[in-house]
């Protein structure tokens, strides 16, 4: 069994994928980034890591290989602990196992697995067709040096204008010409200033014979209606704990009406790709919180609850 296949294709879709009984490969989002010293940009990408401590099956990777290679789902778990057992003594032999498009997996001196995640590959779909790339320093302070050599030189010249003997007439006439508008736009400023004050004045007044008005006023409502209490409750977030997918309907509502019987928050959340009416234990905004919830529920209702992200419309 391939079963670096199957992690590697869930890796475009979700950030946690749990191998039962050997870890978890998880993807964290990276921000596009330049390279100082080489001037290489980078697309945005999802970084790889190995948590060795998750290996509690939450069925995801159960579900996607029994559902591939059309055999039980118990078959796909038995495939998957045999898979890992032979993996496990490929590392005790000091061996390094790789898995292809994810990275290598190596025993430290500590007995602990280190992985080494590679980088042929990109698994955020965002960035699908981007690749690095390299580009030239850009140098501005050339182009500063060649003005700075063109003004010396090439200095500007500045000649004397000769002038007539009766050029101080122009002037006098234009300096006659700005005191009168000065004096003209003075005047229009004062008047304008004025009726504007008188416009405030007037509206200040109005508004407190209205004031005046409202407070003298008594309002007696003889057959006041009910007041009305609603109890919305809405449930957002791309992380929800499954407690399980029904061919009908009428057996998913059931469901429902039974874990909030219970105390939950259960609702339906839409028919998945393989006509199931899904059914949550409840909503999350965080994958911390969904993931605390998913092992309270496992602990004290259900060890078969699952963790699924899905943004749903």
């Amino acid at each position: 069994m391939q079963l670096e296949t199957y992690i590697s294709d869930l890796l475009y879709r979700y950030d946690c994928v749990t191998v039962p009984g050997f870890g978890a490969f998880l993807t964290q989002r990276v921000s596009a980034k330049v390279h100082e010293t080489t001037h290489t940009f980078y697309p945005p990408k999802k970084a790889l890591s190995f948590n060795e401590q998750l290996q509690q099956n939450d069925g995801l990777l159960g579900n996607y290989i029994a559902e591939v290679e059309k055999i039980p789902y118990a078959t796909a778990l038995n495939n998957i602990s045999k898979k890992i057992k032979s993996i496990k003594s490929l590392l005790t032999d000091g061996e390094t196992v790789k898995f292809k498009n994810i990275g290598d997996l190596v025993l430290n001196t500590d007995g602990k697995i280190q992985f080494d995640p590679s980088s042929h590959i990109n698994y955020l779909t965002d960035s699908f067709g981007l690749s690095h790339f390299t580009s030239s320093d850009v140098n501005r302070e050339i182009y500063l040096e060649n003005v700075e050599n063109i003004e010396v030189h090439t200095p500007i010249i500045l000649t004397p204008e000769k002038r007539a003997n009766h050029n101080w007439i122009k002037y006098a006439a234009a300096a006659v010409f700005v005191i009168g508008f000065s004096s003209l736009a003075l005047i229009t400023y004062s008047k304008n200033n004025k009726i504007a004050n008188q416009n405030q004045l007037a509206q200040e007044q109005a508004y407190e014979q209205l004031d005046a008005k409202v407070q003298e006023a008594t309002f007696v409502i003889s057959n006041p209606l009910p007041a009305a209490t609603l109890n919305l409750e809405k449930q957002s977030g791309n992380y929800h704990v499954v407690a399980g997918a029904f061919r009908v309907e009428a057996n998913s509502d059931k469901k429902v009406n039974q874990l909030r019987n219970k105390g939950y928050r259960a609702r339906k959340i839409g028919v998945n790709r393989y006509g199931l009416h899904e059914v949550v234990y409840g909503s999350y905004t965080s994958r911390e919180e969904a993931q605390k919830q998913l092992y309270k529920i496992r602990r004290e209702h259900n060890r078969d609850a699952w963790l699924l992200i899905k943004k749903l419309k």
